[in-house]
């Protein structure tokens, strides 16, 4: 079993985990073990029936035709567990018939069961002189004149204790240092943001949109949509429709350098950032100028699902025009979002803030977001990202226009 070809441009692979136990029985198409590649995580399954040989580890990084395992076909069935020895019955033993309880002699007149009780002593522990050993009233004088008297119990004085001063708890004031290797997927990640931060002449610029008729339009319309389309309108979604607008206006901040060509596209693509326990994937929509908006909420749906699951493929995680990241999911105001190569720009969304803003010489409170567009100043000029941005704001806080494509 060694690594097969995955993609084109990957050379190398971290075997993740074993699924299988060494020496387990295995059957055609089981999958064994899983792979992370820069991109995505991948199960391997076995390509023959029989009992499996671990040959590599995991956390090792195996490069492509590198070998993984051994399957020995010989082994023909799954082993079988020797059944436990069937436990003899023990017969119960025979019941052993209740001890006949002893006649007690031990029993007091009337004046002696009076005598014993005020001197609280147990009949039993009287001999009887009397008929049949019964106790009679001077066996009961004589039990209580000979009744031991108890010493006089002297409780001990307390002596003060000094309070033990609590103990801080080591975690509080831990020194202890830990090392985990980097999974592919980060390591690929910070490979690609130092790439990006070293590769690109990089500028943000930033501005602000008024979202009190996106908040209006999606209150006013909302249930109608779910109960057409079956999904929630989102902000994501209209974001993703006003960028592409803007693209085919500024077909530059859609295009990106290709040694000393510019490549344009007279289609937009949008990857949109999505995070993972693994890390941050940024998978793309095909054609965003030709979709609709339900349409667009479905693909983002659909890619997120995989995504947190593991189970994007790598045609799923390939393209992109422009990447759109919404920090404010997580509380942030403002940011400077970092290139997705090999594309030119990427905007950031925020946090939505009731903040006072100005309006025809009014002092009035709007739910305010900071939008921040991250260039390649190489491809995209100065005046050509503000007004790409400002155009994606008009649109923004004027739907309609959106709608009408105008």
């Amino acid at each position: 079993m060694k690594v097969p070809v995955i993609g084109e441009s990957i050379k190398e692979v971290t075997l993740s985990q074993w699924l299988k136990p060494d020496g387990s029985f295995v059957k055609l198409d089981e999958a064994i073990c899983e792979f992370e590649s820069d991109k995505a995580t991948l199960e391997f399954p076995a390509e023959a029936e029989g009992k499996l040989i671990h040959v590599a580890k995991e956390g090792d990084d195996l490069a492509i035709g590198a070998l993984v395992a051994r399957i020995d076909t010989s082994v023909k069935s799954a082993a079988t567990t020797p059944s436990a020895p069937t436990p003899v019955e023990t017969p119960p033993p025979a019941p052993v018939a209740p001890k006949k309880a002893e006649v007690t002699k031990s029993i007091p007149s009337p004046a002696a069961g009076k005598i014993l009780r005020e001197g609280n002593i147990d009949p039993v522990k009287v001999d009887g002189t009397g008929k049949e050993g019964r106790i009679t009233k001077a066996d009961a004088v004589q039990a209580v004149n000979q009744k031991p008297v108890a010493p006089e119990v002297i409780p001990p004085t307390k002596v003060s204790t000094p309070v033990a001063v609590p103990s801080i708890s080591n975690a509080l004031f831990s020194r202890v240092d830990r090392s985990e290797k980097m999974s592919r997927m980060r390591r690929t990640i910070a490979r690609r943001l130092v790439s990006a931060k070293n590769n690109t002449a990089m500028l943000t610029t930033f501005n602000e949109v008024d979202m009190s008729a996106i908040l209006e339009l999606r209150k006013k319309y909302q249930d109608a949509f779910v109960a057409k389309y079956g999904i929630k309108l989102g902000f994501m979604s209209i974001f993703a429709k006003a960028c592409a607008q803007a693209l085919l206006e500024k077909p530059d901040v859609n295009a990106f350098v290709d040694g000393e060509d510019l490549i344009y596209h007279d289609y937009v693509d949008i990857a949109i950032a999505i995070s993972t326990p693994n890390g941050l994937v940024v998978p793309p929509i095909h054609n965003v100028e030709s979709l609709r908006f339900d349409e667009i909420e479905f693909k983002i749906k659909d890619l997120a699902d995989k995504a947190r699951a593991g189970k994007l493929t790598l045609e799923e995680m390939s393209g992109g025009t422009f990447t759109i990241t919404n920090g404010g999911i997580f509380g942030s105001l403002l940011s400077t979002p970092i290139i997705n190569e090999p594309q030119s720009a990427i905007l950031g969304m925020h946090n939505i803030q009731e903040r006072p803003v100005v309006v025809d010489g009014q002092i009035v409170i709007r739910p305010m977001m900071y939008l921040a567009l991250s260039y390649d100043h190489r491809v995209i000029d100065g005046s050509t990202s503000v007004t790409f941005l400002v155009r994606v704001k008009e649109l923004l806080e004027d739907p309609a226009k959106l709608i009408l494509g105008i």
